[in-house]
């Protein structure tokens, strides 16, 4: 079992700033690549960033310079500090854990960000 514990999602205004967190065991840690995704209902899931076990980090070309990505292995949790903020932003958030030895994707559950004046 893959538990991907995610917090940090709510309501702020246009331009500005939400901190989302994702934590998963030590085991599951140390061998997979992780990540945020928009999987909003009716849209198509889109990469906003992941980060690598070797800490290299992707972003989505709309996010750069805004949202950054990084890893915690003391306490096995990714974070997503988002900046300048935009209404565009508005979507579920999901955390995903690949898992590199095998080759598999696993979900959290989601959490809602919304931008709005």
């Amino acid at each position: 079992h893959v538990e991907l514990v995610e917090s940090g999602g709510g309501l702020v205004q246009p331009g500005g700033s939400l901190r989302l967190s994702c934590k998963t065991s030590a085991a599951i840690f140390r061998g997979a690549t992780m990540g945020w995704y928009r999987q909003g209902p009716g849209k198509e899931r889109e990469l906003v960033a992941s980060i690598t076990t070797g800490y290299a980090t992707t972003y989505a070309d709309s996010v750069k310079d805004r949202f950054i990505i990084s890893r915690d292995i003391v306490t096995n949790t990714i974070t997503l500090q988002m900046n300048s903020l935009k209404p565009e932003d508005t979507d579920v958030y999901v955390c995903n854990a690949h898992l590199i030895w095998l080759d598999t994707d696993h979900w959290g559950q989601g959490t809602q960000v919304t931008v709005s004046s």
